[in-house]
Order: structure tokens, then sequence, then C-alpha cells
């Protein structure tokens, strides 16, 4: 397998690689992608979802049976689910937003595309993901997967990052520069 982009040198990339590894001998990349997917919708949505994965006082136990309830609730793929318990196990639960961002990267490589890091002040609708996709394919010469991440300290505008090309187009670094230019 090759290394990505450096994926494999942090610990969620160790565990992405892993699961990505065990998905393409199941044959199952698009059904655990798809599972992870809804795992980071839960993420975004649910407090008590983030709060789990985050809180060093819920046991393993506790965490491994609440990991395996919500997999069954989210009727996620077999391979995810038991990734699950042991990411709860191993109490890394704090790593899945991580490990799913790397996971992405890895299953957008095998597929031949480009992987997108774009941060915007609000979320894209699919339409704008997709133009976005659009321009960024006819930028790099290769389909892209866009990989969205919401911060509002951005203010507006768009951050694309791929491989290590970064285009900044925040109203926050313009405002910075502005500042700057102004200071003289």
């Amino acid at each position: 397998m090759e290394n990505s982009g450096g994926i494999q040198a942090s610990l969620s990339g160790r565990y992405a690689t892993a699961l990505f590894d065990l998905a393409r001998d199941s044959k199952a990349i698009d059904s655990v992608g798809k599972s992870l997917d809804s795992l980071k919708e839960a993420l975004a949505a649910s407090t008590d979802f983030a709060s789990l994965t985050t809180n060093p006082l819920v046991s393993r136990s506790a965490a491994s049976a609440a990991v395996a309830a919500l997999a069954k609730s989210m009727k996620l793929d077999g391979l995810t689910a038991n990734f699950l318990g042991v990411l709860a196990q191993n109490r890394r639960l704090g790593e899945l937003g991580a490990i799913i961002r790397a996971y992405g990267a890895l299953a957008a490589a095998h597929r031949g595309e480009a992987t997108a890091e774009v941060t915007s002040a609000h979320p894209l609708d699919t339409k704008q993901i997709a133009a976005l996709g659009a321009q960024l394919k006819a930028k790099v010469g290769r389909d892209v997967a866009v990989n969205q991440t919401v911060d509002p300290a951005i203010l507006g505008g768009l951050v694309v990052k791929i491989g290590s090309q970064m285009i900044d187009s925040s109203i926050k670094t313009r405002l910075n520069t502005l500042a700057t230019a102004m200071k003289g």
C-alpha cells in the first residue's frame, strides 16, 4: 500500500489504513465509506455522540456497548461496527473524525481521485460541492473528492487544500491581509 500523502504517519492514519486494508480485502471500500459518512454526520449532529467519543470518564465497556448500539441503530456495515468496537476498547474514539478523513483520502486515492479538504463558513449544498469539484477537476486534471469541513471563524469564502497546495480565499484571511497593509 502506498503512503498516500503521509497518512500512515499519524495514529489516526494507521487506524484508517488498517480499516482501508480490511475493506479492500473484503471488497467493501464503498460500504465502509458510506458507513463512515453516516458516522461523520452523526458526530456533527449529535452532541451526545461527540461527547461519547471524547469523554475520558466513559469506561471501555460502556463505550463499546454504546457504539455497538449506535452501529446497530444506524445500520452500519459489519466491518465498520467491529472497527468502532476496537476504537472503543483501545480508547481511540476521539480519533474518529481524523480516521474518517484519512479513510476518505485513501479511498479517493484508490479510485484515482485527488482529495480536496475544503473549509467553508457554512455547509455547502450538493450543487455547490459538484460545481467546486468540477472546477478543481479542471485545475488538477483528475476527479476530485471533496471533504468538507465547516468553520464559522473564516467568516466566508473557502479554504481549499489539495495535497501540498492551498488556496485561501476566506474573508478572515482577506481582512487580516488588509489590516496588515493598512499598518504600513
